[in-house]
């Protein structure tokens, strides 16, 4: 987003963190202001370092739109975490490469790949989609297989669940709702402000946020089958 600051226009992004809890409620982490599209491992690795040293002990499954530099900072400092890239994100970034007479077909054939009951069905899924594709458009398989190690994560759960794990959309929506609260003001005097007004609304906003999301019963259980020290039921 543009923030005029001090009578000049600087190109400058807000960064959100969200989290859901052990009780299955949404928490927002923290507001981060950096250049717009040029944060890498170091700015990741800031962020995520101040997160630890505020309390947040253990992260499970990380859910990211493909930020620069985020795998690898999150492995610095979370070194057991599961990093699971949007695959939304993933299919817009590929529909990039796509005209819009092809986009529809590419679409769905992409389905079947994420969509696939297992990890080998999906395998064979992505084989599939390359042999049908790679002639008009090579780019998109090879996004798929360079991104292949934080894509799989989902397999390792049911259907119901895996839409909690492969969207950002609930970052989306949120957003959302402070892209609404950011237009009512033209002009801020300092980056500081920016902070302030979104913290306020971010108070109005959590006020909605005292149910757990869809299917968070049938998630604990399967996270206490794959993280048993860390993830615990009884605790």
């Amino acid at each position: 987003m543009n923030i005029k600051v001090s009578g000049r226009v600087s190109k400058r992004a807000v960064y959100a963190a969200l989290a859901i809890n052990r009780e299955g409620t949404k928490v927002l982490l923290g507001l981060w202001i950096g250049e717009a599209e040029a944060e890498g491992a170091k700015f990741w690795l800031k962020v995520l370092t101040d997160l630890k040293n505020r309390g947040l002990k253990d992260i499970l499954i990380a859910c990211c739109d493909g930020l620069n530099g985020f795998p690898k900072a999150i492995e610095t400092v979370y070194p057991h975490t599961q990093v699971q890239l949007c695959i939304v994100h993933l299919i817009r970034n590929c529909l990039r490469y796509v005209p819009w007479k092809d986009s529809r077909a590419v679409a769905a054939d992409l389905k079947p790949i994420y969509r696939a009951a297992t990890l080998e069905e999906a395998e064979t899924a992505l084989d599939d989609f390359a042999a049908k594709w790679d002639n008009k458009y090579p780019a998109i398989s090879q996004i798929w297989i360079r991104h292949w190690e934080n894509v799989v994560p989902l397999f390792d759960y049911p259907m119901e669940i895996r839409r909690v794990i492969y969207t950002t959309n609930a970052i989306e929506s949120l957003n959302r709702s402070l892209r609404k609260v950011i237009k009512t003001k033209a002009v801020f005097p300092n980056e500081m402000a920016v902070i302030k007004l979104m913290y306020l609304a971010m108070r109005n906003i959590s006020k909605r946020w005292t149910r757990p999301i869809k299917n968070w019963k049938a998630a604990t259980s399967h996270f206490a089958i794959l993280f048993p020290e860390r993830f615990p039921l009884n605790s």
